[in-house]
């Protein structure tokens, strides 16, 4: 079976709630979805980062209440 698809889409507001690791965003039509998941070190780091938490400064940084 093959199909042909035109489509025009304008998006003039896209709200995007809540983002993880394993988040889809599709917008108009696909033939099929992978999976695709790529990790870089970039900075060259050579141990896990640390915890957060305790005295952490990191763990009380304020963030924005979504509205």
């Amino acid at each position: 079976m093959s199909l042909t698809i035109h489509q025009q889409i304008t998006i003039h507001l896209l709200r995007v709630d809540s983002v993880s690791n394993s988040s889809v965003l599709q917008v108009g039509s696909a033939g099929s979805i992978r999976s695709l998941s790529q990790m870089f070190n970039t900075g060259g780091f050579t141990e896990p980062a640390p915890e957060l938490g305790g005295d952490n400064p990191l763990s009380f940084v304020p963030l924005p209440n979504p509205s």
